[in-house]
């Protein structure tokens, strides 16, 4: 913990005698296998809940866009990552890169913004948990008691205990992200080693659904694509908890890109070489099946008992991450001060987790109501995250031109052109999936709900910035330290 003072921000509006102020961090605990399996998680989970991208996609569009996603879309972001969190090794991330950048504002647009599109994805991950262990008990979807649908109260369960081993510590979810990896790619391996000898029609048949033309395919799974390839950035908010994240976390990118794309591309191939999309619905849990016509019975089950798995690693990783974006609001003054306590023996911010917790409860009571909550969860998140991906790309040329003399152990190799490019990419991504979500489900299914939660922001920021400024807190970043003071 470091102490220090500055004087409020000009931009604040207020003048005020700053008083000192203690700047909470957490202890770094997380090396680079934890990093991995923790990216891992936070990104993919494995291909479960990529079958709907065969399913609205076709089976050759899909491997397109499983090959060409990473490359227009997911590299940029985490080369853009890599060079700002090896820049601004800070608890707070994104949030904290964007307020040193643009200024108070817009940086706390980009942690609330990361924290409204928490409420969405985190819900997804109860879902799919009940989706899942549904192969093995049917009823769980069906059921109700007192009046409560069980699925909601098995998610419920499924969100308190995980939200315990969150409270426990970093280093237990670091943990036992290593472990569950092992088990999530373990019935894939099979399948694909199995499967090798099986193959015996082509995995690109058919290129496109009967009906829809390449680019209305090509839209048609692209938001889903997005999800299954987002979250490059989102350990950087518990970069106060990484083991040397200067060298750690470039490292781990330089790792995972290439790993999961590996992991979605080779069994979705060799799946489709052996069972094609005839007698298989490709949509969520698809997967399950695959495993039953490659393998028997005997892969089906244990791919399923996998997919639960993955959704628990899923959770328990992103749950890491949101829940330090209201600490880090809280840490500069915006949110209750109560909310920056750690856990005196584990530093864990118990209280914004227990937060976390409250609001994806809720969220997931009302996703248990619709069947279709997925897709709708899905493409909130994507949405709402993309524009926070936009502010960070904004981020790495602002502190390119304004601050070119700073060391930056890992710097995004190219011309002063290259950040442009990669801001070009990602942007053109996220527009496509907008105009395509648009023409199919109009402007306030594609986009009218995340505009709604966007401007939030303006309105959370005017009503808690006069809590900021009266508690005269002004924490920057220390180029030299990798540390926030103020």
């Amino acid at each position: 913990m470091s102490v220090g003072s500055e004087p409020a921000p000009p931009g604040d509006g207020v003048a005020t005698a700053t008083p000192v102020v203690d700047v909470v961090t957490v202890t770094r605990k997380l090396g680079l296998g934890a990093i991995v399996g923790i990216i891992f998680f936070s990104v993919s989970g494995g291909p479960y809940g990529l079958e709907d991208v065969v399913g609205y996609s076709g089976a050759g569009m899909a491997i397109l866009l499983i090959v060409l996603t990473p490359l227009i879309y997911s590299l940029p972001i985490a080369l853009m990552v890599a060079e700002l969190a090896t820049l601004m090794p800070v608890s707070g991330g994104y949030y904290q890169w964007v307020k040193e950048a643009l200024g108070p504002f817009w940086g706390f647009q980009a942690g609330w913004w990361a924290w409204v599109a928490s409420w969405f994805d985190l819900a997804i991950y109860p879902v799919l948990f009940v989706e899942f262990s549904a192969y093995f008990l049917p009823w769980l979807e069906t059921e109700s008691i007192a009046g409560l649908p069980v699925k909601w109260v098995v998610e419920l369960a499924f969100i308190w205990a995980f939200a315990a081993m969150n409270m426990a510590g970093s280093s237990i979810v670091g943990d036992s992200s290593k472990l569950f990896l092992v088990i999530v790619l373990a019935p894939f391996l099979l399948i694909v080693l199995i499967g090798l000898f099986k193959m015996d029609a082509n995995p690109a048949t058919p290129f496109v659904p009967d009906g829809l033309s390449p680019a209305e395919a090509f839209g048609a799974g692209l938001f889903v694509i997005m999800w299954n390839y987002s979250g490059w950035d989102g350990l950087s908010t518990v970069a106060g908890d990484i083991d040397n994240p200067r060298r750690n976390y470039p490292r781990a990118l330089a790792i995972t890109i290439p790993m999961i794309t590996l992991i979605y591309l080779i069994p979705t191939v060799v799946a489709l070489s052996v069972v094609g999309t005839e007698d298989v619905e490709w949509t969520a849990g698809a997967f399950t099946v695959v495993a039953e016509g490659v393998g028997g019975r005997w892969l089906g089950l244990f791919l399923a008992f996998a997919a639960v798995v993955s959704a628990i690693g899923l959770f328990s990783a992103w749950l890491l991450s949101y829940s330090r974006i209201p600490f880090a609001l809280a840490n500069d003054g915006y949110l209750p001060a109560g909310l920056v306590r750690v856990h005196p023996r584990r530093g864990t911010p118990v209280r914004t987790i227990v937060v976390a917790a409250v609001i994806c409860s809720a969220v997931t009571f009302w996703a248990s109501l619709d069947e279709d909550s997925f897709g709708q969860l899905a493409s909130l998140s994507v949405l709402v995250g993309g524009c926070v991906i936009m502010l960070e790309f904004i981020t790495l040329i602002v502190m390119r031109r304004r601050r070119p003399e700073l060391v930056r152990p890992f710097r995004v190799p190219g011309g002063e052109w290259v950040p442009y490019l990669l801001i070009a990419l990602p942007a053109a991504v996220i527009t496509t999936a907008v105009y395509f979500t648009v023409l199919e489900s109009g402007w306030m299914g594609g986009i009218g709900y995340a505009v709604i939660a966007l401007s939030t922001g303006v309105v959370a920021y005017l009503a808690f910035r006069g809590a900021r400024a009266r508690r005269g807190i002004d924490k920057r970043v220390d180029f030299e330290t990798g540390e926030l003071r103020g």
